[in-house]
């Protein structure tokens, strides 16, 4: 009943969107498996493992078994997730189950909070339509799923909200977990010092529990703990990105020019590691301009740092997965969709690509 009481009514809304998004996906994803390769899928259980591909399979082992010497490269991921999930799986008897109910309750944190971050400078129905096209994205069925995006964004978006909110010891200790998370973690630190500076901008008033960011980069010395427990060296993932992917970093356009040369590859290729990986960069990037005119600063800042952290390598991969966590994109989305038309242009937009990725993933094809 407490939990009742915490929630709104635009809340509920935003609870039973996430739901009914769950549910129809997971509908979707049968239907077209079933359709497109001609196979049944037996039992219901089946209808969650055809989600279980590529790093959530990776997450699930270490969930399962734990960080291993034998096996150093999985120290690549960051252990908050694999933890979750083994929580979870302990409990539940599974671990596919398991990573399902921590994206399950993180997926609707993320969406709750989201909404409530932009209600405190927007009206309710900007909120409502920016959580909406958050949920339809077209890569959004990650947050259904067992990867990391949804408990990243639930408690990134926390910790922006505790900022705002000036709870900045909550906004440090979500902060140092979302960096346990996921390596796009680190912008919270220049983006809750951002938002600190715009609140002293106003205020003309310094508070020492800004000083609570500091507590962020913890996080990202569990992550350098758990290398060095495993390799030996708490640096090891450098190497590990240059072994797993072959990438370095580089300055962005270098890697905007490998995504334009890969139009020469196959024709699947040429759309899914060329076309799509451009298009979602170049959404990012003007999205990211318009922010810094449009939005509150701390927006701006999360959207920049954000953005040169996927494209600043050797060549750009997963950017359309990526960009679902640039949640300030929903935001202009939101405003530029009190316009009918462009909210319908938005709508399906997101509606046709999230079937399209959705139907490749669940089939074992690359879909970022």
């Amino acid at each position: 009943m407490r939990a009742v009481g915490l929630l709104t009514e635009d809340d509920w809304l935003v609870v039973g969107w996430v739901l009914a998004v769950k549910f129809l996906l997971f509908v979707f994803g049968a239907k077209s498996y079933q359709i497109l390769e001609d196979k049944s899928l037996q039992g219901a259980y089946a209808w969650f493992e055809i989600w279980n591909r590529w790093d959530s399979l990776h997450f699930q082992r270490l969930a399962q078994f734990g960080y291993s010497a034998k096996d150093t490269l999985k120290a690549w991921f960051y252990p908050l997730f694999p933890w979750s999930v083994r929580l979870f799986g302990h409990l539940t008897g599974d671990y596919l189950v398991g990573a399902f109910i921590v994206s399950a309750i993180a997926s609707i944190v993320a969406a709750v909070l989201l909404r409530r971050l932009v209600n405190l400078d927007f009206p309710a129905v900007v909120a409502q339509r920016a959580t909406w096209f958050f949920l339809i994205f077209p890569t959004a069925y990650f947050l259904h799923i067992g990867y990391t995006e949804s408990l990243f964004l639930a408690l990134g978006l926390g910790s922006l909200m505790a900022a705002r909110t000036e709870r900045w010891w909550l906004a440090g200790g979500l902060g140092a977990l979302a960096w346990m998370t996921r390596a796009p973690g680190a912008i919270l630190v220049p983006t809750l010092a951002v938002e600190a500076m715009h609140q002293y901008w106003v205020t003309r008033r310094w508070k020492w529990q800004w000083l609570w960011i500091a507590l962020v980069p913890v996080g990202f010395g569990v992550y350098l703990m758990v290398n060095w427990r495993v390799t030996g060296d708490p640096f090891a993932f450098l190497r590990m990105r240059q072994k797993l992917f072959a990438m370095s970093t580089s300055w962005p356009w270098v890697g905007i020019r490998e995504a334009i040369g890969s139009f020469d590859r196959t024709a699947n290729e040429a759309e899914m590691v060329g076309a799509q990986e451009l298009s979602f960069v170049t959404l990012s990037l003007i999205c990211t301009i318009v922010s810094w005119i449009k939005l509150r600063p701390l927006y701006a800042m999360w959207m920049t740092g954000n953005w040169l952290l996927f494209t600043s390598v050797t060549f750009i991969a997963s950017a359309p997965r990526y960009t679902l966590a640039l949640f300030p994109i929903f935001i202009l989305f939101a405003l530029v969709a009190r316009n009918r038309f462009w909210n319908a242009v938005i709508t399906v937009w997101s509606l046709l690509f999230f079937a399209l990725f959705a139907s490749l993933f669940v089939r074992g094809w690359w879909a970022f």
